[in-house]
């Protein structure tokens, strides 16, 4: 074997003990081109930095990913953001790249069923997820009788604190959950706790004065409402109509036999 191959297989086994994994792959073909292009050596030692950096960024978004739950075909590519208003689409916009979670800012997707509150707050939780920031979704029932099992194993502070590691924890059909006493408890312990620290982001079908059906009693409804709205962006999506409603038309029109954009066939 050649010096130049030992020299080679022996930088690649350091790099690789440093943990440079993204250097250790690129190197070589790198060098090739700085010697192709004359590059300098600073110019190369950037470009094999830079490579690193994608390579860690890549596995952290993996690793963030993977934690988050988040559905994984939920993503703005595959949601309809034509149908709602200039207004709701450019607060969401201003959403994406995550700034909100520096203030501890809360976000509420309000709207009917069917709308695609629960597709958007996953959309967002995946760009959220791109920008770096851990985040966590789950149904909203999932997390209570999470909390509630930590509560009975008297645990609760240490689940909390598991919680506590994700910038944003996405609550989905909150609307949906029907609580006993101590389900309503846990859960109004763990927007207590996260309230002016770090951000929720909550989906559901039911406006503010509704929402007696999730903590029963009216103060603790007060409490929990005035902790998630105090600081917190709210898009309003009950003006959209239902995306499932439109499917159903369409598909009623299609077994018809009518076309929509052409009118009813003879």
């Amino acid at each position: 074997m050649s010096k130049s191959s030992n020299r080679h297989h022996d930088l690649q086994a350091l790099l690789e003990r440093l943990k440079l994994g993204g250097m250790a792959t690129h190197f070589a073909d790198l060098a090739l081109k700085a010697a192709k292009e004359g590059l300098s050596h600073e110019v190369y030692l950037h470009e094999l930095a830079k490579q690193e950096e994608a390579v860690r960024d890549a596995r952290r978004t993996e690793r963030l990913l993977r934690q988050s739950g988040l559905p994984l075909e939920k993503t703005f590519r595959t949601f309809e953001k034509k149908r709602l208003s200039p207004a709701l689409q450019l607060q969401i916009e201003r959403l994406k790249n995550g700034a909100f979670l520096e203030q501890a800012v809360n976000v509420i997707a309000l709207g009917k069923p069917g709308v695609g509150k629960s597709h958007l707050g996953a959309a967002i939780g995946h760009e959220l997820v791109l920008a770096g920031h851990p985040v966590l979704w789950t149904p909203t029932g999932t997390l209570v009788q999470r909390l509630l099992a930590a509560k009975r194993d008297l645990r609760l502070p240490q689940e909390l604190s598991k919680l506590d590691k994700f910038a944003c924890v996405i609550l989905d059909d909150i609307g949906y959950v029907q609580h006993d006493r101590d389900e309503m408890e846990v859960l109004f312990t763990f927007l207590s706790e996260r309230y002016e620290r770090k951000s929720v982001m909550i989906t559901t079908n039911l406006v503010f004065s509704q929402w007696d059906r999730i903590f029963k009693n009216s103060m603790t409804t007060m409490a929990a409402i005035d902790r998630v709205v105090h600081h917190c962006v709210i898009l309003d999506m009950m003006a959209v109509e239902s995306y499932r409603a439109l499917q159903a038309s369409h598909q009623h029109l299609h077994e018809l036999g009518d076309d929509p954009k052409e009118g009813t066939k003879p």
